[in-house]
């Protein structure tokens, strides 16, 4: 079982046990702009996505692991996506399911924990995430860790308030 330990917080494989939280995240509508969303997610597929999440990195080319915090409690979800072996790249994203839980550093925690293990574990010569332009809080996180704005894809998104630009940011291992 795959587990990275920090001073706050740890990251951990999905869990069976992890069913309602990953279901609220998941039919959280203030976020599905976040994560392209369209749709409500049932607790059926959920469940059926839970039983797959066994499969390894290689195979799924994503990986999921859930924020959790010393007591045991999950308080977010970090994933590598688009994961490219030929080319030694990958996505990430992260998200604290509760706004109490943002700010404090377990987001910044989390992060250097993914890349850490992206870097030395997985030998990725690249990471980058996608963000809103408006998103000023994860774009101050993500430049924190070390990534920096390559490029701004024009009217990439359609939200209710119409098209919105996002970055495209990226950190080389070096």
């Amino acid at each position: 079982m795959l587990t990275l330990k920090g001073k706050h917080i740890y990251l951990r494989a999905l869990e069976p046990e992890d069913l309602e939280f990953v279901h609220a995240i998941e039919n959280d509508e203030s976020i599905w702009e976040l994560s392209n969303t369209l749709t409500p997610y049932s607790r059926f597929l959920i469940k059926e996505y839970l039983k797959n999440a066994k499969q390894d990195i290689y195979e799924a080319k994503q990986l999921r692991l859930v924020v959790s915090d010393k007591k045991d409690n999950a308080i977010g979800l970090i994933d590598i996506f688009d994961f490219d072996f030929k080319n030694k790249r990958a996505g990430i994203g992260i998200i604290i399911k509760d706004p109490e839980q943002r700010g404090k550093g377990y987001g910044a925690e989390a992060i250097n924990l993914l890349v850490d293990y992206c870097f030395k574990k997985l030998s990725l010569h690249q990471l980058y995430c996608n963000i809103s332009e408006t998103n000023s809080a994860s774009l101050r996180l993500f430049e924190r860790a070390g990534f920096e704005k390559i490029g701004l894809k024009k009217d990439w998104n359609y939200t209710s308030e119409g098209y919105s630009n996002e970055y495209l940011l990226q950190l080389i291992n070096k």
